[in-house]
């Protein structure tokens, strides 16, 4: 797992702009999502095409994020990238972001009849879980998925973001988030990069704009469970 700390600069930037740590001091479930963002095998898995290996060490903290969220009365959502349709919704990318050998093997990886498209085994999946298929990088862009329709469905206000990549697909996701107005926490011990560079990166950048970086730890303790759940 990232061995991640905040660096001091950092702290006294965001203690500067917000007057304390973080943002959310308490998080209720009502109102509140897990959102684990592209923990398939194409992404997590050993031999698979995108793999981080990191993101296997992150999976027990994910796992009891997703049950303490449950008990309490929030909502567990898992994101899984697609290639249906990204040809037709983000073509550039494919034609110019990468080799074609690279474009064929995320295709046929992503495929929503392929292993690599499955989520990855070792996580805990519950029935009451929903399930989002994503296009792009950011999960709340335009044309990428329903997901924001979904959470103004429930009311949802707050969204705490696992997953992998911390610097691609999470941090991408996270920033749209707090763009249409979401009170957002990217979770430091439950997000996985390919290296402990970029994820510090992506966390320190992240905390000083956009929203709040926390371990899993630190925002259990922010959560109020909902009405008529246990503490």
């Amino acid at each position: 797992m990232h061995n991640y700390t905040i660096p001091g600069s950092v702290k006294e930037r965001v203690l500067r702009r917000k007057g304390q740590p973080f943002s959310l001091t308490s998080i209720d479930a009502a109102r509140a999502a897990l959102v684990v963002v592209d923990m398939q095998n194409h992404f997590v898995a050993e031999g698979f095409p995108s793999e981080v290996p990191v993101a296997r060490d992150i999976v027990p903290n994910i796992n009891r994020l997703a049950d303490a969220m449950r008990a309490a009365g929030a909502t567990v959502i898992w994101i899984q990238t697609t290639s249906a349709g990204a040809l037709e919704r983000w073509g550039n990318h494919h034609r110019y972001g990468l080799t074609a050998d690279r474009v064929n093997r995320r295709l046929a990886s992503l495929a929503e009849d392929a292993e690599g498209f499955q989520l990855f085994p070792a996580l805990q999946i519950a029935a009451s879980d929903l399930r989002v298929k994503k296009i792009m990088f950011s999960a709340l862009v335009a044309g990428s998925s329903d997901l924001d329709n979904l959470l103004k469905e429930r009311g949802i206000d707050t969204l705490l973001i696992a997953g992998t990549t911390t610097n691609v697909c999470c941090e991408s996701t996270a920033r749209d988030a707090m763009m249409l107005d979401y009170r957002v926490a990217l979770l430091s011990d439950a997000c996985a990069a390919h290296t402990d560079e970029e994820h510090a990166a992506a966390l320190n950048n992240y905390q000083l704009f956009f929203g709040d970086v926390m371990t899993a730890e630190e925002s259990l303790a922010r959560l109020a469970p909902a009405r008529g759940k246990a503490a």
